[in-house]
């Protein structure tokens, strides 16, 4: 048996490097004596050798050609199936880190979504274009930011379902005047929020009226069958709770902010106009 490719990580306590020994066993336990015999994944042969050590966590339809190669099937088969899904959201480089599916879970079976962006326009409302563009900015690989954008996509359905939630978007006026990508991208994208604003309520608040209660940062409030999760967004680090107390303070201060806002009407037509104002520049 060849030696161990030394790694850094602990299986012990990191789901990756536990993922990568478990497959390297079912590979070895199945007569693939080396890594160079396993083809199925039609990617790099490096590839093999970065999932086994941990490295990286192999997507689904990679996980589902090893286990088909190496004969595991129903009950524990499922289990390598859930610890996958535990290393690519626990991965440092995971498309949603583990803390954040709670709070996807919950919007997507929300009834209500209320949300205050003074900043940018908000994830569930954005063109692929726009999102595109933001991720890249961040910093983000190619890779990661198809990722990001295809699982942005998917969180939007939610407003194309049959029963839809109810939706309160309130936003800073600023945020239809911040160039994000192009000022195309940024045309197209306020195109979708006036689309938006005739099924979803779109509020603004216009820059004049000075400071308000939610500068400190954008705030989601989604109610569903499980209560209510507030996410409050920060530059470092987002909070995801369902502590009441929280929570509370949280729809306190968005209801404070819709106080300043425009109603629908006049909101639409301020986002209208700046869309036009896109088109010429």
């Amino acid at each position: 048996m060849p030696p161990r490719r030394p790694q850094s990580r602990n299986p012990d306590n990191d789901a990756s490097a536990l993922l990568g020994d478990e497959l390297r066993e079912l590979r070895q336990a199945a007569g693939y004596r080396s890594q160079g015999e396993v083809t199925v994944l039609q990617a790099d042969r490096s590839t093999l050798g970065r999932i086994e050590t941990g490295e990286r966590v192999p997507g689904a339809d990679q996980l589902t050609a090893l286990l088909d190669l190496y004969a595991v099937a129903g009950r524990l088969r499922r289990v390598y199936e859930r610890l996958a899904r535990v290393a690519r959201a626990t991965a440092a480089d995971a498309p949603v880190r583990l803390w954040f599916s709670g709070y996807l879970e919950a919007e997507a079976a929300a009834h209500t979504i209320r949300v205050w962006q003074p900043l940018i326009v908000h994830g569930l409302f954005q063109t692929e274009a726009y999102a595109a563009a933001l991720f890249t900015a961040m910093g983000m690989t190619p890779e990661q930011v198809r990722e990001q954008v295809e699982l942005r996509m998917r969180r939007q359905a939610i407003l194309a379902r049959p029963h839809p939630p109810n939706v309160t978007l309130v936003m800073w006026e600023p945020v239809l005047d911040h160039l994000i990508g192009t000022p195309e991208i940024m045309r197209d994208q306020l195109a979708r929020l006036v689309e938006l604003s005739q099924s979803i309520v779109i509020q603004v608040v216009p820059e004049q009226s000075g400071g308000n209660a939610g500068l400190g940062g954008a705030i989601s409030v989604v109610e569903g069958p499980r209560g209510a999760v507030l996410l409050a967004e920060a530059l470092l680090e987002d909070q995801v709770t369902q502590d009441q107390d929280v929570v509370v303070r949280g729809t306190a201060t968005f209801d404070a902010v819709r106080g300043e806002a425009l109603p629908r009407t006049p909101s639409r037509t301020m986002i209208m106009e700046a869309k036009d104002l896109w088109n010429s520049r």
